[in-house]
């Protein structure tokens, strides 16, 4: 689906923000302005050579960019399944290393420079794990901008760590009732009410046009490191892509690189929750609806709140045990899939997955799931 999607003509998609029949702008009015002036000023930056030579300096020097595509040598080992001990070489491209510990630096870093370029002087965004409020609040604080992040009280509790170091770095933090879903809907309400002053920080692809082909862009520097690594490592592509699935910045953000190579296999992993027939999960694709929802066309979902399950908490302990490295729980349902994926593929094959951000924030709900005991 992902690639038949990408064959919309790109003309058709800067202009529109719509890929077949998802996307678009369904918004009022009074923000169609204000949508089609930031579409403009994104075409532009995409070729201006001053704001890209300055973002490169940003992603290399802030950032940390280019992060490594590691090889997972006891992970491959643990997942060398088949009868003659043979298996696929497993590989982390690790976003975790960035600057504040995950892959939404990338997008915030170049949206935040984009408002400062507007002369928009507070930035507002919303965020659930904490991670996107964490790399806005940063950004913002490089660049001198106000910073308001909407966040649910619902995951505000659950990872209360970055809403202190959201304050720590001089964002102003709003609860809002309920989670994600509900913070944005006040974030986009807030920024509606003062246009003129406020931008925007969309983290995710979702919203109106011209929101999510930011997304993509600022995050498609994860595929193209991965494309030139691989090349430089083994002298090829890779043979699978494995990324988590939420919201979809970091899927986008190592897939759209490969959306055209027919011999590269991406597979997106959703939160499954309780199971899909369980009405307790958060596969959107796997088992939405179309619908219109902050300002766009998309599968939706009439319950989202996902849960740890056992397969992602045993994925969780594997890295951090295997190689010493702890992931988000969001990789981890990408990490979760290599169980069933690994016995199924040739001998050599080469498998990325995302590891899309660091996972201190989780170690206590983790342990809480565990019953307080760390798994021997």
């Amino acid at each position: 689906m992902l690639r038949a999607i990408d064959q919309t003509d790109h003309a058709t998609v800067f202009r529109t923000g719509k890929f077949g029949r998802f996307g678009g702008m369904f918004v009022p009015e009074t923000l169609v302005l204000s949508l089609n002036k930031l579409a403009a000023e994104f075409r532009f930056i995409l070729h201006d050579p001053d704001f890209q030579a300055e973002l490169g300096v940003a992603l290399r020097d802030y950032v940390g960019r280019e992060t490594p595509l590691y090889l997972a040598t006891r992970l491959t080992d643990h997942y060398y399944k088949n009868s003659k001990g043979e298996g696929p070489l497993i590989y982390l491209k690790r976003e975790d290393l960035n600057h504040c510990g995950s892959h939404k630096i990338n997008n915030a870093i170049a949206q935040a420079m984009l408002a400062k370029r507007m002369h928009r002087k507070t930035v507002v965004a919303a965020t659930g794990t904490g991670q996107h409020g964490v790399a806005t609040a940063a950004a913002c604080a490089k660049l001198g901008l106000d910073c308001k992040i909407l966040m649910g009280n619902v995951d505000m509790e659950r990872q209360s760590s970055n809403v202190l170091l959201m304050k720590q770095l001089g964002a102003q933090v709003k609860p809002v009732d309920g989670t994600f879903k509900d913070a944005t809907s006040e974030a986009i309400r807030t920024w509606v009410g003062d246009l003129d002053n406020s931008y925007y920080l969309a983290g995710t692809a979702v919203g109106p046009h011209p929101c999510p082909n930011m997304v993509r862009e600022f995050q498609s520097v994860i595929g193209k490191e991965t494309r030139k690594q691989a090349l430089e490592k083994w002298g090829g592509k890779p043979d699978i892509i494995v990324a988590c699935v939420g919201s979809g910045s970091n899927a986008l953000g190592i897939f759209h690189e490969f959306l055209r190579d027919e011999d590269v296999r991406l597979i997106g992993v959703e939160a499954a929750g309780n199971g899909l027939e369980s009405g307790n999960h958060s596969a959107t694709l796997a088992k939405g609806e179309v619908g219109v929802y902050h300002g766009a066309m998309s599968y939706l979902l009439l319950d989202d709140e996902g849960q740890i399950i056992v397969p992602h908490s045993i994925a969780y302990t594997l890295l951090c045990r295997l190689e010493g490295i702890v992931p988000a729980l969001e990789a981890a349902h990408a990490l979760a899939y290599l169980e069933k994926l690994c016995p199924t593929l040739p001998s050599g094959s080469k498998v990325v997955v995302n590891c899309s951000g660091r996972g201190e924030k989780d170690v206590a709900t983790v342990l809480q799931y565990n019953k307080n005991k760390f798994p021997n």
